[in-house]
């Protein structure tokens, strides 16, 4: 019998009994408390790769594992028994999070248990970077006693900008306060109110950010959009002199472009936690003068291990002994007959989501949604996270369904709900609202047979469009010539309209908005001469899933 055919067998002697496997060292308080719950059984199998990783797994209900072992989709190929992988700390990427989703294996991970532990390096790198800390304790190992050489700067009175206030943004904050040092952020996601009850003092803007601030700390995900986020030309508006941080992930600064900063003195020193691959061992970094870098010890405190590995466990038995989902990463675990139902709606929300936050682009601080005619009677909180997914989609990775409105409130943004029988259109409508920064957007959307997804309203406008790629939403007199120069416009940059909706109130020559399909984008150039036209008052494009393209989470 084969090692993946014994462990079958053993795991199908006692049902009642979840069998986990531990993958990789985790703190003793998360053995000892797999050991203390009843119906748990665990075995530890650290150093497995390949075929060998792969067996193992078939033999378990739930895994617990830190970065060191990879799960590929060749490790969970065939797999019948896995139910829940656990990661004990923030990243995942050595999970093939897709390969588990088919599987139905629902991937989680631990936020929060190394939050203090990483605002509290940051500050350690920030102190010690202006200080000269490491160089002058080298300077000592090698015999030598110069205290004129390592003249150091205050924290007290400088400005510290912070990109990115979550859970550890928001701990540098309260640290760099306690220091005395004058603190500005940026956070898309949350409105100027919102920051300032953080202590925190407002930026509209990373480019309005750089220019005021002695020291540059980043506390987001490295996405699409904040992969090299700050560049040669975002380090030329910064005072002389400027010192940046990164414990977040690297490649949000671009690490060439902080070597030229350096050699020109432009920037004051430069500290690294992370790095684009690791584990980074040759970097021309580490041999500069006024450069602070550790291999990746934001997390690497005794309270932070011990943290996360009970947080991983607790996930992990929540999930097996009681179906509870926290902290996935990944699809979760639906009724098929609710999945099949609302599966059509679950696309549109989350399209419409992503819609609402393309046109709103500032800080959001409440989402107003409506479930009218056959959603009134449903269970919308499905739904309701589908439109925070989207409405996040393109600010943070790993969002889906069970993360997505949790996330939202963490971060100040209130949601709330309302149901009514009316019907507005052939089957059930959706209207959700967002408002923040004095700005209001509104829209709403239904489905059309079973999966055809519908722009039904704009604002105070009913339309009728496709919610799907390319969207211009124009604000307009309804008067003649507006669509026929905004085509001829478009039309020079061989941009294809494929349709184009309109919605108005009161008779001709009042208020109206047009919804534009666009086969590509349009440049800035285009836009700009499309605003300019007098009959013309707000101009918006935004990029949607193209048209049956769902979520990950859904698909």
């Amino acid at each position: 019998m084969s090692t993946s055919t014994q462990a079958m067998e053993n795991h199908k002697k006692d049902a009642s009994v979840a069998r986990i496997i531990v993958l990789d060292n985790i703190a003793d308080e998360g053995l000892q408390m797999l050991s203390e719950t009843p119906g748990i059984e665990f075995e530890i199998k650290t150093g497995l790769s390949g075929n060998e990783l792969r067996d193992a797994l078939e033999g378990f209900d739930g895994a617990v594992c830190r970065s060191g072992v990879k799960i590929t989709a060749e490790s969970l190929q065939g797999n019948t028994t896995l139910k829940a992988i656990a990661r004990a700390g923030v990243g995942t990427d050595n999970i093939d999070k897709e390969a588990a989703t088919r599987l139905g294996i629902v991937v989680m991970n631990t936020p929060a248990g190394n939050t203090v532990s990483t605002a509290e390096h940051t500050m350690a790198l920030l102190s010690g970077l202006s200080r000269h800390v490491a160089a002058a304790h080298a300077s000592l190992k090698a015999g030598k006693w110069d205290r004129g050489k390592f003249k150091g700067s205050q924290l007290c009175g400088k400005s510290l900008g912070i990109i990115g206030l979550g859970r550890i943004g928001q701990e540098v904050g309260k640290r760099a306060a306690a220091f005395g040092m004058k603190v500005i952020g940026f956070d898309p996601f949350l409105s100027d109110p919102q920051i300032e009850t953080l202590g925190i003092q407002p930026a509209s803007t990373v480019a309005d950010l750089l220019p005021l601030v002695d020291y540059l700390t980043v506390h987001t995900p490295l996405t699409p959009e904040t992969k090299n986020l700050v560049s040669d030309a975002e380090i030329e508006v910064m005072k002389p002199g400027a010192r940046l941080v990164n414990c977040a992930r690297g490649g949000i600064y671009d690490e060439a472009a902080l070597v030229r900063g350096l050699e020109s003195g432009k920037l004051g020193g430069v500290a690294l936690d992370v790095y684009p691959e690791e584990p980074c061992t040759d970097s021309p970094l580490f041999q500069m003068d006024n450069v602070l870098c550790t291999p990746h010890l934001g997390a690497s405190t005794h309270e932070a291990q011990t943290q996360v590995a009970t947080e991983a466990v607790e996930l992990l038995i929540g999930y097996l002994q009681k179906g509870e989902i926290k902290s996935a990463v990944n699809t979760a675990a639906i009724d098929p007959q609710t999945l099949e139902e609302l599966k059509g709606y679950l696309d549109a929300a989350h399209r419409l989501g992503v819609l609402l936050a393309g046109w709103h682009e500032g800080g959001v601080e409440s989402v107003t949604i409506e479930y009218m005619g056959e959603l009134s009677d449903k269970d919308h909180r499905i739904l309701t996270s589908a439109l925070c997914a989207g409405m996040l989609d393109k600010a943070l990775p790993n969002i889906n369904i069970i993360n997505a409105k949790a996330i939202a409130q963490e971060r100040g943004i209130a949601i709330s709900t309302s149901t009514s029988e009316q019907h507005e259109s052939l089957n059930g409508l959706i209207r959700a609202t967002v408002t923040g920064e004095g700005r209001s957007c509104k829209a709403s959307v239904t489905v059309l047979g079973k999966d055809i997804p519908r722009l039904m309203g704009v604002g105070d406008y009913r339309t009728d469009a496709f919610i799907d790629g390319i969207l211009l939403i124009m604000s307009t007199n309804d008067v003649p010539g507006v669509v026929g120069y905004v085509g001829e416009i478009l039309g020079k940059e061989d941009v294809n309209i494929t349709q184009l909706a309109v919605g108005r109130i009161g008779k001709n020559g009042g208020r109206a908005i047009g919804v534009l399909n666009l086969d590509s984008p349009a440049s800035k150039e285009a836009l700009q001469k499309v605003i300019e036209f007098k009959g013309i008052h707000t101009v918006d494009m935004i990029e949607l899933p193209a048209a049956g393209v769902l979520p990950e989470w859904l698909s």
